[in-house]
């Protein structure tokens, strides 16, 4: 589980999927009232309601911070260097017509939870304290509203990002001839789900890392010579293409096609440009 700031395109990782998802839905109905106070009828069983349309869309999660879970060279000695980044999701950093407001996110879970919306409270409760009161385990509880979205909004936003990523598609590569080019390389990790028919890499969130938006999916797909993005294997390594690609990139020497490996385990890559590198997801990293 992840969440995506819309205005900065930052990414939050959550470091475990949790346990428990809560949707709840509170429809455009209220009490009739006036002025004066609410409207009663004396002879009715139930007060008279009044339909405002619209409604509201709410989301609750409970989420496990421990740093005994982190995984790697660095890891941090409090928990709330963690968490963090959450809280500031709360804060009204955003600006909208003159006034602020929280910051628009994405939270995305696998390939069934994609939510717009704002996060308007955060809890957080702490355990496993050190010596010196620095709490090591901590459980978040947040609350976000989904943002509402017109179908014919958010098929405006998808077909704008589609032509960009068409756009920059570089005809003429072949499939399993990737365009390696100079540039940076990310790292994605499974959800931990994998089976016969999905291995839980996520194909959209290695286009967000490496092209800067998850509708450039196809376009990954597409320079790697992918047909079923469900079903690369974790550990294959995937070439970024540059953002101006036209040609299929050549080596300066032969002038032969730049080659890329692919590897079962994770590690480095040995490609001579960009690559994206997936890794065995687990539940324990919490990786979408």
């Amino acid at each position: 589980m992840a969440f995506l700031v819309e205005e900065t395109g930052e990414r939050i990782d959550c470091l475990l999927n949790p346990e428990t998802f809560e949707v709840s839905r509170l429809a455009g109905v209220r009490t009739r009232g006036t002025a004066r106070g609410q409207l009663i009828g004396a002879g009715l069983a139930d007060d008279p309601l009044q339909f405002t349309g619209g409604g509201r869309t709410e989301i609750r999660l409970d989420l496990l911070f421990d740093v005994d879970f982190v995984e790697g060279k660095v890891v941090p000695s409090d928990v709330r260097t963690l968490t963090r980044r959450l809280w500031l999701l709360a804060e009204n950093s955003a600006e909208e017509r003159g006034s602020v407001r929280p910051p628009l996110v994405r939270l995305v879970w696998g390939k069934t939870w994609n939510i717009p919306g704002v996060v308007t409270s955060v809890a957080e409760r702490f355990d496993s304290f050190d010596g010196d009161g620095s709490p090591r385990r901590s459980w978040l509880r947040m609350k976000l509203v989904r943002v509402a979205e017109s179908a014919a909004e958010a098929r405006a936003s998808f077909e704008e990002e589609l032509a960009r990523a068409n756009a920059a598609a570089a005809p003429g590569v072949s499939p399993g001839q990737p365009n390696l080019d100079a540039g940076s390389a990310v790292r994605a990790v499974g959800d931990g789900s994998g089976d016969a028919d999905n291995t839980g890499v996520r194909f959209d969130l290695l286009a967000n890392d490496g092209l800067g938006s998850p509708f450039r999916w196809r376009l990954l797909a597409r320079h790697n010579g992918i047909a079923n993005p469900w079903a690369v294997q974790p550990g294959t390594v995937l070439a970024v293409p540059p953002a101006n690609a036209t040609t299929a990139a050549t080596t300066p020497a032969t002038g032969a096609p730049a080659t890329t490996s692919t590897s079962t385990t994770t590690g480095t890559t040995s490609t001579t440009g960009t690559a994206v590198t997936t890794s065995t997801g687990t539940t324990a990293t919490g990786g979408l």
